[in-house]
């Protein structure tokens, strides 16, 4: 008779070796039931059924091997089998009825990558909903292009962008992949946020340089010069040498004279409303690189015969910057803006000012709105007069409060 260690070990071999297809079998049950019908299979039928199959398996193993019979001695090796068995079958259904719950039921490449954000990480703005994403963790290299230098990688990795969070996640890595692409002149960007808004990235460092920026038909040079404050990349400078006066356009500017970020003036971030919602902000400035100030070195492009005169000089040339000029409709719309006014595009139906002339209707008058341009006949017509007539069909461009706006829009529709 064996000792009772030996019977222990013995029953653990036979419960594992006939165990194991009662637990494939009980978690594939588990798994498919709850994926299908949503109920929980109850354990009293597991274990049965566990035991049924080990039962059949133990048979066929004795009638394959008849010394197993032989050696369970006094029942031992059989009652810590059956147990072993129990509790395999017993675990594997739990896992296949959770894995069954937690499954999604219609499974693709795209529904993965239409993932959005954890709503604990979204912070609600204005009545909207906004994530900042920021990089976290080291920023990779992107294999087959030059390593980052470390200042290059030291930026990239403490940008940060603000969106929507109602966007798919496969659209925020797209976005911010380009704001980063943008920002930092990079040759190739990939990213990956998860659900906590959380971005891994990995970029590839500028290849061509300023050639890219150069218009066809200039010439990059670079001058050693007294570079003014705040001049930036696309801004319009003249070069004075001794004898010419040099116009072109700014590439770059040399690591000794460029600064941070600066935005770019509000003028250039308001437009023009058709229709948009009371309330919505205008988009973020973006962002360029501007120069401190001091000798340094500017890039410039420049015509080629232009290109050879600041090549001939001796002396360091005086940059003047360009205006770059005023635009007068985005001041108007950001004064409006500013004194709680909005420009809406405003479909004219079979309402008050169908068939009529707009000094009739008294709109300013009736409405506190007033009418900028009408399109009728599909021209346009800015600051009409009050014998201009209009009919279903035409538009108008209004300006007034959101909310004598939407009266207007119900007037006339």
């Amino acid at each position: 008779m064996a000792s009772f260690p030996l019977e222990l070990v013995y029953g653990l071999y036979l419960g594992l070796l006939t165990g194991v297809i009662p637990a494939l079998v009980s978690w594939v049950l588990g798994f498919v039931v709850r994926y299908l019908t949503g109920v929980t299979i109850p354990g009293f039928g597991v274990v049965v059924l566990g035991l049924a199959i080990a039962g059949v398996n133990g048979g066929l193993l004795a009638l394959s091997d008849p010394t197993v019979i032989g050696s369970v001695g006094t029942g031992v090796p059989v009652i810590v089998g059956i147990v072993v068995i129990v509790m395999m079958s017993l675990y594997a259904h739990a896992k296949g009825d959770a894995m069954g719950a937690s499954f999604p039921k219609r499974v693709s490449l795209r529904s993965i990558r239409e993932r959005t954000l954890s709503a604990d990480v979204v912070d609600l703005v204005g009545g909207r909903g906004e994530v900042t994403v920021r990089v976290t963790g080291d920023v990779g290299d992107i294999e087959g292009y030059p390593s980052l230098s470390p200042d290059l990688r030291a930026s990239v990795r403490g940008a940060e962008l603000t969106l929507p969070a109602d966007l798919p996640l496969s659209e925020l890595e797209t976005r911010f992949a380009d704001r980063l692409r943008a920002d930092f002149d990079l040759s190739e960007v990939v990213v990956r946020i998860d659900e906590r808004g959380r971005a891994t990235a990995s970029a590839a460092p500028p290849l061509s340089g300023v050639s890219k920026r150069v218009p066809e038909g200039k010439r990059a040079v670079s001058v050693e010069t007294l570079v003014p404050t705040g001049v930036a990349r696309g801004d319009e400078v003249t070069l004075l040498t001794p004898g010419e006066r040099v116009t072109g356009t700014v590439v770059s500017v040399g690591e000794a004279a460029a600064g941070g970020d600066a935005p770019v003036p509000e003028a250039t971030t308001e437009a023009v409303t058709d229709g948009g919602e009371e309330g919505d902000a205008p988009p973020a400035p973006a962002r360029v690189v501007t120069a401190t100030g001091g000798e340094g070195r500017l890039t410039v492009a420049v015509a080629r015969p232009d290109a050879r005169t600041l090549l001939g000089v001796e002396t360091d040339p005086v940059v003047l910057v360009t205006a770059r000029g005023t635009r007068r409709e985005f001041e108007l719309l950001s004064l409006l803006r500013r004194a709680g006014r909005r420009v809406r595009r405003l479909p004219v139906g079979e309402g008050v000012l169908d068939g009529v002339t707009l000094g009739s209707v008294g709109v300013r008058e009736a409405y506190g709105v007033a009418v900028i341009a009408v399109r009728h006949g599909g021209t346009w017509r800015f600051v009409p007069h009050g014998d201009t007539s209009l009919e279903a069909g035409d538009e108008v461009l209004a300006v007034g409060t959101g909310g004598d706006l939407e009266t207007f829009r119900g007037a006339i529709a």
